[in-house]
């Protein structure tokens, strides 16, 4: 298994598999090996495995914008574990792009562990903030649902210019990715 092949955003998992609290935090302990902006690491961890505490968090997430008629996961389907990214303000202003390669880390450990995720940066900032019971200086900037997959997601090529991903019928989730051809550019000879 190649890790980054694996790596897809996944939305629907059993939820009645677990995500082990060593999991999570050997996923945050990936994070905190990655390159930091100028190596302040400002970036903190809430870990979740609860099933109470998750079934609280979950209402607070917006899960996928180009599924209009899709309101997330659901029961039965929903994550069972999070790890919520934090801004630690008292450490530094800003945290540059530490977010994503944090979650990228976070999100590739997770696939060596037999999990997968979806990073979702649309969630219900004041009231995920009064339900973990967090300290002014931390602010939320990123939530990973964790779980094991209940999904099949498939990488097709992008057609016409559309780069909306779509369910078919069996509900295998189709992500079209633009090709290499595409993307790379080269001097000029």
């Amino acid at each position: 298994m190649i890790p980054f092949r694996e790596n897809r955003s996944y939305r629907r998992f059993f939820e009645d598999v677990t995500v082990q609290e060593d999991h999570l935090v050997s996923m945050v302990d990936a994070a905190r090996l990655s390159p930091s902006s100028r190596n302040v690491q400002p970036i903190k961890f809430f870990i979740c495995n609860d099933r109470d505490i998750n079934a609280q968090i979950f209402p607070n997430l917006g899960w996928a914008g180009y599924l209009k008629e899709w309101d997330g996961p659901s029961e039965g389907e929903r994550p069972s574990g999070y790890i919520i990214l934090l801004h630690d303000k008292s450490i530094s202003a800003g945290y540059s792009c530490d977010h994503g390669i944090f979650a990228q880390s976070i999100l590739l450990r997770a696939v060596e562990l037999g999990y997968g995720g979806c990073m979702i940066a649309t969630f219900k900032k004041e009231a995920l903030t009064q339900l973990l019971d967090l300290h002014e200086n931390m602010e939320i900037i990123l939530v990973i649902a964790l779980g094991k997959p209940k999904e099949i997601v498939v990488i097709d090529p992008v057609k016409d210019g559309d780069i909306k991903y779509w369910r078919d019928s069996q509900q295998i989730h189709h992500v079209p990715k633009r090709s290499l051809e595409e993307l790379i550019l080269k001097p000029k000879k």
